[in-house]
């Protein structure tokens, strides 16, 4: 791996369960633990965040419904100092609920009821991120007004750095390595969320929303364009 040292290669991945049914965040870390992670448990809003910010871990699997602070505030306050990878469980299986939870900075979500198996599985699938570590040195990418970097993974409009979440970051970052290129939705979860991701593929849109918002908050430019019967993009940004 680039830059990672052998010890902080073997490094078991961190997990934060934060849901306050115990018996199933201990069932859920019980399973996370087995399949080799560290694991923490929160059954309250506010020291799921307390946790998130003091133990940095890789991944927060996060109940929407919480006492304290619910699972939509944590994620915003866990969204404004970290980049971990976030999963969002939610109790009902209604559209809303999962386009809330993804407007907050959710990388993925699950519907309750869910099997603690399945659950690794989507952590796993998280943290494979196939694009997520560069072996090999790439120049920054120039596209109009836009600047990407893809080994520093750093974003500048017209000078300007955006602050991106990792999966906003990850489909700006498949879009720019072939600007003329358009892409599927199964092809940009394929590239960022890894072929084994099993879900709705209209979450692309929400993440392509916000990175188009992030972006058109610094110049109202045409970075990210849909096209029509089949995806997205790269736009001339200029």
């Amino acid at each position: 791996m680039s830059g990672m040292s052998e010890s902080a290669a073997l490094t078991p991945a961190h997990v934060l369960v934060v849901d306050d049914e115990t018996v199933l965040a201990g069932m859920v870390a019980n399973y996370l633990q087995r399949a080799g992670f560290r694991t923490s448990v929160a059954h309250d809003g506010i020291r799921g965040v307390e946790l998130a910010l003091a133990e940095a871990p890789d991944v927060v699997v996060l109940d929407l419904g919480l006492p304290g602070k619910d699972g939509l505030q944590v994620c915003r306050e866990i969204r404004q100092r970290s980049d971990c990878y976030i999963l969002m469980l939610t109790a009902r299986n209604e559209e809303i609920d999962k386009l809330v939870g993804l407007s907050t900075g959710a990388d993925d979500y699950m519907t309750k009821p869910f099997s603690a198996r399945e659950l690794v599985a989507r952590v796993q699938v998280l943290l494979r991120r196939p694009r997520a570590d560069r072996v090999v040195e790439e120049p920054p990418r120039v596209i109009g007004a836009l600047r990407l970097d893809p080994v520093g993974r750093r974003v500048l409009v017209q000078d300007v750095e955006v602050d991106l979440t990792r999966t906003e970051f990850d489909l700006l970052d498949v879009l720019t390595d072939r600007p003329k290129a358009a892409f599927t939705r199964r092809q940009l979860v394929d590239a960022v969320w890894g072929p084994d991701w099993v879900g709705d593929e209209h979450l692309v849109d929400v993440h392509i929303g916000h990175l188009r918002r992030k972006l058109s908050a610094v110049a109202d430019l045409p970075f990210v364009e849909t096209v029509r019967g089949v995806g997205y993009r790269m736009g001339p940004g200029r």
